[in-house]
Parts: C-alpha cells; sequence; structure tokens
C-alpha cells in the first residue's frame, strides 16, 4: 500500500490515506469537517495536496438549481396581479386631473364671447352721386346715416338729442371730433316727434348746422351754416326716450359734404330748475 499526506483546505490539518482512497470521504479530526481526498499524487512529489470540503459543492450545486428553479416556475398570479394594479393607478390618475382640469367651454359660450365682440364699423366711401342740393322725392334708406365731412368719410356711431340739438358723430365717448350738429332753437324732442322738416337751398335762414372734423394739424374745426343747404328731416314717433329719424343734408362747401341714412337718437331730458325759497 502506498500513502501520501494532504491538507484540510478548512484549518490546514495534515491527514494521512491510502492511494486507493483517493476521492474518498472522511473527517478532519481538528476540526471534525467531511473532506474529499485528492487522488494519490505522482511519485516522489515534494508537494501536499489539500483536500476538498464536501459542504462547498453541496452547497454550489444547491444555489445552482434553485436559481433555475425560481426563473422557470415565476408565478402567472403575480403578474396578473401587478397588471391590475397598473390599471387601477393609471384609472385613479386619468379621475384625478379629469376633476381639477375645468370642462372645456361648450359652443353656446363660445358663440355668446363671440357675439359679445363688437364688430368695427367702417364708412363706406363717399359718392358725389349721393350729393345734391335739390331736395328729391325718393325715400331715405333705411341703413345708418353715412356720408362725407370735409373729405372725410363718416358713418355714424352714436346719435342724441339735448338741449334742442341733434348730434350725429362718429365715437361713443369724448368730444366730437367728426360729426354733424343741428340746432333746433331750443325746441323739445316732443315737438319734433313724427313731423317732417325741409329746408332748400334757397331759404334765407334755417336751423343751423354744425360740422366738426380735424384738420391736418389735428385742430378740429367748427363751421356753421344756417343757410344755402338742402336738408330733409323725417322724424319718428318718440318712446322711451328715443327719438327715431332719418335725413337727407347737403351742404354748399367746396368738398360736397353730405350725410344720408337713419338714426335713432337717445333723448336727454332737461334737468329740473331748483326751486327758489
Amino acid at each position: 500500500m502506498s500513502e501520501f499526506k494532504f491538507a484540510c483546505p478548512v484549518c490546514g490539518q495534515h491527514m494521512m490515506c491510502d492511494a486507493s482512497q483517493g476521492g474518498s470521504v472522511m473527517d478532519c479530526p481538528t476540526c471534525f469537517q467531511k473532506i474529499v481526498a485528492p487522488q494519490a499524487p505522482v511519485a516522489d512529489s515534494k508537494f501536499i495536496l489539500t483536500g476538498t470540503k464536501l459542504a462547498d459543492k453541496k452547497t454550489f450545486a444547491s444555489n445552482v438549481d434553485n436559481s433555475v428553479r425560481v426563473e422557470k416556475n415565476f408565478p402567472a398570479g403575480a403578474v396578473l396581479g401587478l397588471l391590475l394594479l397598473a390599471l387601477s393607478a393609471g384609472a385613479a390618475g386619468y379621475y384625478f386631473y379629469a376633476k381639477k382640469s375645468p370642462p372645456p367651454p361648450s359652443k353656446s359660450v363660445a358663440a355668446t364671447n363671440a357675439a359679445l365682440v363688437k364688430p368695427i364699423v367702417i364708412a363706406p366711401p363717399a359718392n358725389d352721386a349721393n350729393w345734391s342740393l335739390e331736395l328729391g322725392t325718393n325715400a331715405i334708406a333705411d341703413t345708418p346715416v353715412a356720408g362725407r365731412i370735409h373729405k372725410q368719410d363718416f358713418i355714424i356711431e352714436r346719435a342724441y338729442f339735448s338741449s334742442g340739438t341733434l348730434t350725429l358723430r362718429m365715437g361713443t365717448k369724448g368730444p366730437v371730433e367728426l360729426g354733424a350738429m343741428i340746432n333746433f332753437g331750443g325746441a323739445q324732442a316732443e315737438s319734433l316727434s313724427s313731423q317732417s322738416i325741409n329746408v332748400t337751398a334757397d331759404t334765407d335762414r334755417a336751423a343751423k348746422v354744425s360740422f366738426r372734423w380735424k384738420d391736418e394739424s389735428g385742430t378740429v374745426q367748427k363751421p356753421t351754416f344756417d343757410s344755402g343747404y338742402a336738408m330733409r328731416l323725417e322724424f319718428g314717433p318718440l318712446a322711451n326716450n328715443h327719438l327715431p329719424g332719418k335725413i337727407y343734408l347737403c351742404t354748399p362747401d367746396v368738398e360736397k359734404s353730405y350725410l344720408v341714412g337713419s338714426f335713432n337718437a337717445n333723448v336727454s331730458k332737461p334737468k329740473p330748475k331748483g326751486i327758489k325759497k
């Protein structure tokens, strides 16, 4: 029999075994670990072999088997549960966002907002054919008053009657910078209701007609005519502090100023005078 020595891989204890016992399991006398004896060395070897701990091989094999088993047998129920959880979270997020976000405006609201936007008023181009100092009998159009005042195109934006004066103007606030004023000598709106007034160009004196416009320097001009012009005024009935009417007016200036069309003047009542004690 040929014996050889080998060392315990755990504590280093030298152990003796027969060449025929290579690969067999032995107990270390010092650390009591189970050691697999190495194969017998070649003859006259000066190196001491080291055995192999039996537990290391089993642990390695066990770890490999366990890892493979986990990958092949991943439970389908867990996958389904995760999928349902993700869908629930998405639904909850959508509900929260929908509740916090304001609803889009309805078509009726959008249409109402669009109706509140006031369109820009543009005066139609003046036409010399509309100017004549001869009073005709043709009906005056129902379209808003439009025309020309000293080379500037005019279209009415506001009409009002106050202190015996009818004002037809562009713009709705502030001083009149483009318009006409017709002074009836302090007459009240009630006396003009449903009345017609015709002024021919050969009339010596008539109601004063004043124009307003800005010149190139920005200064407001205020010429007045009390004769030489032609005018037809057709007032409707006074109702609810409004005096409707139609006008045809042509003045004898070089620029051939004229106004023609319909209006609805707001009537301002005079303030009552205070009672003296």
